[in-house]
């Protein structure tokens, strides 16, 4: 196994921890690579604009990860628009069992 380290590229938030997953070295294609990351971060795929090698490069393709040794930091850069909505608190209007009357009563 091939163990690298993972997160989600958001610079607005102050803990940005890395997680660990393994890829079967027999497995090193960048589609695996994508497919184990999102399913581990729980992001969709789709929104995933780019894989980064920390600091600085991007991954393109199979022979780039091939090249990926143990404990290496990547991270997912996503095109969603506004990545805050992936890490946001709900408002207490959109949480489940929010009495929108309640809160109009005054007193």
């Amino acid at each position: 196994e091939l163990v690298l380290k993972v997160r989600i590229q958001n610079p607005t938030l102050r803990e940005n921890d890395f997680i660990e997953i393994e890829l079967d070295r027999q497995e090193l294609t960048y589609k695996e690579l994508l497919r184990v990351s999102c399913r581990e971060l729980c992001v969709n795929p789709e929104h995933v604009q780019k894989i980064r090698k920390l600091p600085n490069t991007m991954l393109r393709k199979d022979k780039d990860v091939a090249r990926l040794q143990d404990f290496q930091e990547l991270e997912l850069v996503l095109t969603v628009s506004d990545k805050n909505l992936l890490f946001r608190v709900p408002t207490l209007s959109e949480r489940s069992g929010y009495n929108k009357k309640a809160s109009e009563l005054t007193y």
